[in-house]
């Protein structure tokens, strides 16, 4: 070994002095560069895993309000369906009582208009015998007038004639 150290000229001081050299350097990168990036490295996975945390819990929370939107949309759509049938039963139900009573009124009508019609038959066919038994009274009072002065039997056929 002490050929080795004279072959390559290898000085102990040398070599301490690098070693303590080197200490001091890997001292110095471990206090300014090792450490902080350490802590920064730490902080950095730190936050990863809070924003992984966080995302899962997001996703959860979406999922659960996806299912409560969900349910929230399939009740409303219930109820408009419900609110609409019921509208919908309302409106057939006011359409027939309105169709009833429009048949009633013109049940009414019809029914008031064959009295009306009625009773304006009744009153002609009153209205023809007063004329009819005016017109025979005053045919007969001329017939009988006129029987004084004529025959009557020409007279009575030329009036019957007239008249009819």
């Amino acid at each position: 070994m002490a050929s080795i150290i004279s072959t390559f000229h290898i000085d102990w001081q040398i070599i301490v002095a690098q070693a303590v050299n080197f200490a001091i350097v890997l001292a110095v990168l471990y206090l300014f560069a090792l450490k902080p990036l350490n802590k920064l490295m730490a902080e950095r996975s730190e936050k990863i895993g809070k924003g992984i945390s966080d995302a899962k819990a997001n996703a959860e929370l979406l999922e659960t309000t996806k299912a409560e939107y969900e349910s929230a949309l399939a009740k409303a759509r219930a109820e408009a369906n419900a609110i609409f049938q019921s509208g919908k039963k309302e409106a057939e139900e006011k359409r027939t009582e309105m169709l009833e009573s429009a048949k009633g009124e013109v049940k009414t009508m019809i029914e008031s208009g064959k009295k009306t019609l009625e009773a304006e038959k009744a009153r002609m066919v009153e209205d023809a015998k007063r004329e009819v038994v005016a017109l025979i009274v005053a045919a007969t009072k001329k017939v009988l007038d006129d029987k004084a002065g004529e025959s009557s039997d020409e007279k009575s056929a030329n009036e019957l004639g007239r008249i009819r």
